[in-house]
């Protein structure tokens, strides 16, 4: 008797346990065919109806529902997750990660890491750490992120490789690049990814040249995948390395050959590339076989085509875009458009699409908008009506607005009193360290003989330590990048430059040559002249060595830091001429392609 009532209560049970189980696996087959969220909120109905929330089965499949309603409605799944008396890690890095990839929320995935914490209760996991780094690398939440990586160091998880890589993805999108790298160089052991990662972080540092030197080491290590090479792609077009673009879009297509046709990211990347390097016919072959194109795809042609100066191409890629209808210009495809009617000196067309971006699009425009505009005007000789725009911008203008009109100024000699003003302006928003205002404002009292003034300011520059920006060009030779500064000595082929230097000059002569000293009050830093300093700026050395080492044919392709001055420009193209060799030059503004003793600028930059 005793044996039978014990046997009873026990079949019992096992029945009882069957039948739960049973109902949670065939309520998890449900959660696994779900369509909507709202067809999950039934069944979560039936889960609490059904199921006990003490059962393991049970916490499962919560674990399951969170999990979809998370990346649903993530309001429904915080107040589920709320409800849940004992949630396990899986269940905290599931809120935790769906608030680090929410929209507007990833502030929310910090405060439930720390809620956490301080509730005790469930320790942290190598899951745990990625998403919530991932929070703080999009806020920028330096501080927090230092705490979890103690946090990290405390427990013991400064080994795992996952937990590492979201680290050095953290820092270098705080731009604490030479922690990213400490945590990169004291891994035991690396990833792929976390070659990828620190390399992007060089990349969007814009420290391009460090990012191929890793590249150059990973390859020994591991086959490059996409995402090495997208961010090797965007490195060459940061330095207009051509050569080694056009190699990695041949690997590319060599390696990932049934991928790039449809993979937008990556031919956006090669499209932006050839761009910045200066070949508008690749960029535009790359165009125009994609398969799928999205709205970035069109910003970068028609980018590409304003800062190469070839304004008509730039807008027509404008109205196609509009024309077909499914893709709505945003706020960079006006910039673009803006931009081609700013280097095209197109004032009306100008207002005429910074009107419709706010009536038709309604677009409220940014402070780059209105920096196109009062550049447009200002360039156009309209200072006063670009100072009534600065006036009427319902934001603070920043330096890049206040350099645009003091060059103007400078270019159409606007008044003395004038030129000051907006001087004063440009130091207030740089804090009064910038060298380019100090220079501009020297060549506007330099061009009204007021040479008492061009001696203060740069006795000014001498007392409070402000050095001139060297001018810094680079150019690409077989692969390598070779850069020249202002009066450059120290190239092993310097000899040769200087001898390369000496013919320019007599050819030049003979076509009847004058030195531009406009612009020089300020760059005669050699004390030899000004007429000496100017015929060693970066970009002529560049072009001599280019002479010299390029093959016949191909273009010499340079890319200064600064804004070409006029009497560089008017040798360039003198040199196109009587050298018959095609130089195109990227300047800080925009391409010039010399070709003929003609520029594509039409003088006008």
């Amino acid at each position: 008797m005793v044996l039978a009532l014990t046997a009873n209560p026990s079949s019992h049970l096992l029945t009882v346990n069957n039948s739960s189980s049973n109902r949670c696996h065939h309520l998890l087959t449900l959660v696994r065919d779900c369509k909507s969220i709202s067809q999950l909120k039934q069944i979560h109905a039936q889960t609490l109806r059904t199921t006990s929330a003490s059962q393991p089965e049970t916490l499962f499949l919560y674990s399951r529902i969170l999990h979809f309603s998370a990346f649903s409605d993530i309001e429904y799944a915080s107040r589920f997750f709320d409800q849940i008396e004992s949630p396990n890690s899986f269940i905290w890095n599931t809120l935790i990660r769906a608030y680090a990839w929410s929209v507007d929320r990833k502030d929310q995935s910090i405060l439930l890491y720390r809620r956490m914490l301080e509730e005790g209760r469930v320790a942290q996991d190598k899951h745990t750490f990625p998403f919530v780094l991932k929070a703080c690398a999009f806020l920028v939440a330096i501080y927090e992120g230092k705490q979890i990586h103690a946090q990290i160091l405390k427990l013991g998880f400064d080994s795992d490789t996952y937990v590492n890589n979201s680290l050095i993805h953290f820092y270098a999108s705080c731009g604490c690049l030479d922690l990213a790298r400490k945590v990169f160089e004291r891994m035991h052991s690396r990833s792929l990814v976390s070659w990828n990662v620190i390399i992007d972080g060089y990349v969007q540092f814009g420290d391009f040249v460090t990012a191929l030197q890793l590249f150059s080491e990973v390859q020994s290590l591991y086959q490059p995948d996409g995402y090495t090479m997208q961010s090797v792609i965007c490195a060459c077009g940061g330095l207009g390395a051509l050569s080694l673009g056009m190699w990695a879009h041949f690997y590319v297509l060599k390696n990932f050959s049934d991928d790039v046709a449809n993979d937008v990211l990556m031919n956006n990347s090669l499209l932006d590339m050839y761009c910045k390097c200066g070949c508008l016919d690749m960029a535009r072959q790359v165009f125009e076989r994609m398969r799928t194109r999205d709205v970035t795809s069109w910003n970068s042609m028609i980018l590409g085509f304003a800062m190469h100066g070839r304004v008509e191409a730039a807008l027509e890629s404008f109205a196609s875009m509009c024309r077909m209808g499914r893709l709505m210009p945003n706020s960079i495809t006006f910039v673009g458009a803006l931009s081609a009617c700013n280097h095209g000196g197109l004032v009306s067309e100008g207002r005429r699409y910074f009107n419709l971006m706010v009536s038709q699009y309604e677009i409220e425009p940014q402070l780059e908008h209105y920096g196109c505009m009062v550049d447009l005007l200002a360039r156009a000789g309209l200072i006063d009506e670009a100072l009534k725009l600065v006036s009427e911008m319902p934001m603070k203008p920043d330096v890049v607005i206040w350099r645009s009109l003091l060059d103007a100024c400078c270019k159409k000699n606007a008044s003395v009193e004038l030129s000051e003003e907006v001087a004063n302006r440009l130091l207030e928003s740089e804090g009064g360290i910038c060298s380019g205002v100090y220079v501009l404002l020297s060549r506007v009292y330099a061009s009204a003989n007021r040479w008492n003034e061009v001696g203060l300011v740069r006795k000014l520059m001498s007392e409070k330590g402000i050095i001139k920006e060297p001018g810094c060009s680079s150019i690409e030779i077989e692969g390598q990048i070779h850069q020249f500064l202002a009066g450059d000595t120290s190239h092993s082929h310097t000899k040769e430059i200087y001898r390369v230097l000496s013919v320019i000059e007599e050819r030049l002569e003979l076509l009847g040559y004058v030195p531009d000293l406009s612009q020089a009050p300020m760059v005669d830093e050699l004390q030899d002249g000004k007429e000496h300093s100017l015929r060693l700026h970066s970009e002529r050395l560049a072009i001599a060595f280019g002479l010299l080492k390029s093959r016949p044919g191909v273009p010499i392709r340079i890319f200064k830091n600064l804004r070409v001055c006029n009497d560089c420009h008017m040798v360039t193209k003198l040199i196109s001429r009587a050298f018959n060799v095609e130089i195109i030059v990227r300047d800080r503004i925009r391409f010039h392609h010399f070709k003929d003793g003609l520029c594509s600028c039409k003088d006008y930059w």
